[in-house]
Parts: structure tokens; C-alpha cells; sequence
């Protein structure tokens, strides 16, 4: 059964409000791949997990040249990971990197409020 022009509008409009509204939920509905952000963050997480074998192996063998190298790809696992997550914020919803948007949100709400 074919949908209607009318139908085939209103359901265009209920697609867009669902992508403004909650773009993880839409994406997931339709299958997409995951975004270049999501990619990076998780290529982050392996790296993390690496550098955490990494430095245990180097605490067993006691070998502190290995467990400073394990240190800085642990850290590098982390820092990309933070800079590939972003959080949705205000009407716009815009995304921002940065742990204190949630914060900022909250603030702008209650200065708009009063």
C-alpha cells in the first residue's frame, strides 16, 4: 500500500524532528556506520587497553624504561578518547567537546530562566 503525499510529508517532518531530537537512536534505527568521532574514540579505547597490558607486563618483568613507554601510549589512548567525545547542548543541539558541557548547559538554562 502505497503512503500519500500528505503521508510521505508528515513522515519526512517525524524523520527530521527524530534526527534533531536523538541522531544515536536514528542512526541505530537505520543501520548507519558509526561517525568518524566514535571510530577514533574506540581506536583510543584499544589503544588504552594496550598500554594498560603493556605497563602490567613491564610491573611483572620490572623494567621501568617499558612501563614509562606503557605510560604514554596509555596516555595517548586517553587523550584521544576525550577528544573525540562530544555532548549535545542547548536548543541548537550542537555538539562540543569538553567534559564541563553539561555544566554549561545547566548554566545557560538557569540564566535563561531568570
Amino acid at each position: 500500500m502505497a503512503l500519500s503525499d500528505h503521508e510521505r510529508k508528515l513522515l519526512a517532518e517525524m524523520e527530521a524532528a527524530l534526527e534533531q531530537e536523538d541522531p544515536r537512536l536514528l542512526s541505530t534505527l537505520t543501520g548507519k556506520a558509526r561517525t568518524r568521532q566514535g571510530s577514533r574514540a574506540l581506536l583510543g579505547l584499544s589503544i588504552l587497553l594496550v598500554g594498560i597490558l603493556v605497563l602490567i607486563s613491564a610491573l611483572v618483568a620490572k623494567t621501568t624504561a617499558v612501563g614509562v613507554i606503557a605510560f604514554l601510549i596509555s596516555l595517548a589512548g586517553v587523550v584521544l578518547i576525550i577528544s573525540n567525545i562530544s555532548i549535545k547542548s542547548g536548543p541548537a543541539r550542537v555538539k562540543k567537546p569538553g567534559w564541563g558541557s553539561n555544566l554549561e548547559q545547566r548554566w545557560d538554562r538557569r540564566n535563561n530562566e531568570n
